[in-house]
């Protein structure tokens, strides 16, 4: 096991500079601290209306794009859809399936710019993302890549869609990934396909597009950061500590790579040899002192500190990792590592890392954490656990409002799914609901002056689905009024 805690910091240049920055990706508040007070005092999640952080019912609203109510939203707001899947882009492109994980960044004009993944699941070949034929693919049978958008936002939070195109192509199951302080996105493949599955490439790794791009990059695997289930990645603007969430279910007693049964996920941290530059550091991945393998999934106590330490991964490529996708956390499980399931979003704030638990829980039906990087290696807290689909049906994608609430994108098996908010004093409420198909919310990120949020509907992840397609979505109205 590891227990070196790093000690650089990312320069002022590093972060500040440049022409593009990330929006609304830290809050000046830690908005989970009363959530956890009130939950360690015994109190059931409570509700929050108009008058305690919330924002009232919500009512069919018709969308500006054609009229079409497809989401339920609060009073006096308004929404525009854009982006869906088979729109004719700037480019020429027809804009792909499987919207997933998605950061807004500021742009030098004063526009935003959009990063939005592809979650793409078609088998090699079946539905690549038409690029420009004269960029290099990283696969040229992956369907799955970013498009990346360049929005107009008003005063209001109104916005109007000013131009798109495909950014990055060539990779496969683009779920989520995170934004960095230096003004890129970092998208996350979800999946550790490779050559045996019918790709040309090995997949499994992480890519950075840079938020100034205005046309393809050229793809660059970030292979020291990994080769797992990527979900989605968090840095640290203190540090430049890349902290990463992996999404595998965990089964107690389950553990054989030749029969599909999983072992769990880990929460990762990945040391940059050089702050802002991922192409080579250290991979490392959480343990609890003293207590080999803790199971965090169930059992648990909301707010008890568990002290942390770090085991280093020694092979973060493993050749193996094609035919076992947990070949990383293996590594780790051999030295002690923690156990979570199914972890998927991660947030940065207030000088915590905030990450999601999909089904974790004695429901399953999600759990809340904190990892605070306090002391010589950090403490591991229980912040928030559903206790049934009702409250809160399988918490993804998670933000935060740069007014302190923050904001759940539901994943779960409810017939309609919603986005949740939560209160700085533990209240939790409905924001958004999805009107048309039962598909999950991802992507949700603010404009750098939080008057808009944009969130996606995933739609359809491979060919021949239900017809259901990927939607994105500025959102926009009396944000003050409430938590967000």
């Amino acid at each position: 096991m590891s227990t070196t805690e790093p000690s650089s910091q990312l320069s002022r240049r590093l972060f500040l500079g440049g022409a593009v920055a990330a929006g609304g990706a830290v809050a000046a508040v830690n908005p989970f601290s009363a959530l956890a007070a009130s939950a360690a005092r015994g109190r059931p999640p409570q509700r929050a209306d108009a008058r305690q952080g919330g924002y009232g019912p919500l009512s069919p609203t018709p969308d500006q794009r054609d009229g079409v109510s497809r989401l339920a939203l609060p009073a006096g707001f308004s929404y525009l859809g854009f982006g869906f899947e088979g729109d004719r882009m700037s480019d020429g492109n027809l804009t792909p399936k499987a919207h997933d994980g998605m950061g807004a960044l500021a742009l030098p004009n004063g526009n935003v710019r959009l990063i939005r993944n592809h979650e793409d699941r078609d088998r090699p070949g079946v539905s690549p993302l038409d690029g420009d034929p004269a960029s290099p693919a990283y696969d040229p049978l992956g369907p799955g890549g970013t498009t990346s958008l360049e929005v107009k936002t008003n005063a209001d939070g109104s916005a109007e869609l000013v131009r798109d195109f495909v950014s990055l192509q060539g990779t496969i199951v683009n779920c989520a990934g995170g934004l960095t302080p230096w003004g890129s996105w970092i998208t996350s493949e979800e999946t550790t396909a490779g050559e045996t599955q019918g790709w040309t490439k090995d997949h499994g790794y992480n890519f950075e597009v840079p938020g100034s791009a205005e046309d393809e990059i050229t793809p660059v695997p970030l292979k020291a950061m990994g080769r797992f289930v990527h979900e989605a990645v968090a840095v640290d603007p203190a540090t430049g500590i890349v902290y990463e969430t992996e999404d595998r279910s965990f089964v107690e007693g389950r553990d054989d790579p030749a029969t599909g049964d999983r072992v769990g996920s880990g929460f990762y941290r990945f040391i940059p040899d050089t702050p802002g530059d991922m192409t080579a550091g250290r991979l490392q991945v959480l343990a609890v002192r003293n207590r080999p393998n803790y199971n965090t999934t169930v059992g648990q106590t909301i707010n008890r500190g568990l002290p942390v330490v770090w085991v280093d991964i020694d092979d973060p490529d493993p050749a193996a990792a094609e035919i076992d996708s947990s070949a990383v956390f293996r590594q780790g499980l051999a030295e002690g590592a923690a156990v979570f399931t199914r972890l998927e979003g991660v947030w940065p704030g207030n000088g915590s890392i905030f990450f999601a638990s999909t089904s974790g829980g004695e429901a399953g039906e999600g759990q809340v954490w904190e990892y605070r990087p306090a002391g010589p290696n950090g403490i591991l807290r229980l912040i928030f656990e559903s206790p049934s689909e009702a409250v809160l049906d399988n918490p993804d994608n998670i933000t935060v409002s740069p007014r302190g609430g923050v904001l759940l994108c539901e994943d779960g098996d409810g017939e309609t799914l919603f986005m949740r908010g939560l209160t700085r004093n533990g209240r939790i409420f409905d924001f958004a609901q999805e009107l048309e198909t039962g598909r999950e919310w991802c992507g949700a990120t603010f404009s750098p002056d939080a008057n808009t949020l944009f969130a996606n509907i995933q739609g359809d992840t491979r060919s021949g689905g239900g017809g259901n397609l990927g939607k994105t979505f500025a959102i926009w109205g009396p944000f003050e009024d409430g938590a967000l």
